[in-house]
């Protein structure tokens, strides 16, 4: 067992997309901000409806897969291919742009607590171009591991002992074979978690208060793991509550221009020709 240090501490900016949506953003604050695969992680978390009632209405991506985590509240997803789906408390979706989606992300909500996440993951270059696709991921689909060490996780991606969650294989992790857990723990409480040592790995702290790799985590946190195999990590005393996400560096160049993520600058050119032209999201 060979224990992870922690190596870096990324703290939440306060920033806003969408039309105006309030959220804390620590991966892709820059484009030096990333850790392979992993190109951003948004936090949302508001009970002022004016900080995220006007959404994210229509806007394209390409080159990378989105994944959104809700905690607390109702967003409703409609996208060009005509889908339609509900993200209510606890539920996720983890949608792959491919080739190019065009979809809008708005509340269902005009008061109360608006709270999750959004991860974008980079794609390998050869599934960039790749037909859109999406997956909805009902809070009941999610299995619930609880670990003698008092550890609840949430596996949303990944394998954790014999348990696997509803992302395991298939395309959506066929290059990066992601690990997306959501890790509750007592005050006080220690855990150990097996992480691939083939991973890059990130933890982000949103309740509580944690310790690992003999530092302490601040809330609303990222820290950018060490190499190894084993998390370990300590709750202070209100308890913690985290993400951890980890996933196989694609080990290629990473171009970006706002919602278009590709390989080559003439890759993003065409991007955005595409879009101009209306047919970033037509097949090939």
């Amino acid at each position: 067992m060979t224990v992870r240090t922690l190596r870096s501490i990324i703290p939440g900016m306060n920033t806003s997309d969408g039309a105006g949506v309030r959220l804390r953003r620590t991966l892709g604050q820059s484009q030096v901000a990333r850790l392979d695969p992993f190109l951003m992680l948004d936090e949302f978390s508001s009970d002022d409806a004016a900080d995220y009632i006007a959404g994210f209405p229509s806007h394209p991506h390409r080159g990378f897969g989105t994944v959104t985590y809700m905690l607390d509240g109702h967003m409703l997803h409609e996208d060009h291919l005509g889908n339609r789906g509900d993200l209510t408390p606890g539920a996720v979706q983890w949608m792959t742009a491919g080739r190019g989606i065009i979809h809008s992300e708005m509340p269902q909500q005009k008061e109360g607590r608006m709270r999750g996440f959004q991860l974008w993951l980079n794609l390998p270059a050869r599934d960039k171009m790749k037909p859109a696709s999406y997956r909805d991921i009902p809070a009941e689909q999610i299995p619930v591991v609880t670990r003698p060490d008092g550890a609840e996780v949430k596996v949303i991606a990944g394998r954790l002992d014999d348990v696997a969650g509803p992302i395991n294989g298939g395309e959506s992790s066929m290059a990066t074979d992601p690990l997306y857990w959501d890790v509750g723990l007592r005050p006080r409480a220690q855990v150990s978690l097996p992480v691939p040592a083939t991973h890059n790995a990130f933890i982000y702290v949103f309740e509580g208060s944690l310790r690992a790799g003999e530092r302490d985590v601040p809330t609303h946190s990222a820290a950018i793991l060490g190499d190894g195999d084993t998390l370990q990590a300590v709750a202070g005393s209100d308890g913690a509550r985290f993400l951890l996400l980890a996933g196989k560096p694609l080990r290629e160049p990473v171009v970006q221009y706002g919602p278009f993520v590709m390989n080559t600058r003439e890759e993003i050119e065409q991007a955005l020709a595409d879009y101009r032209d209306g047919t970033l999201a037509t097949p090939a």
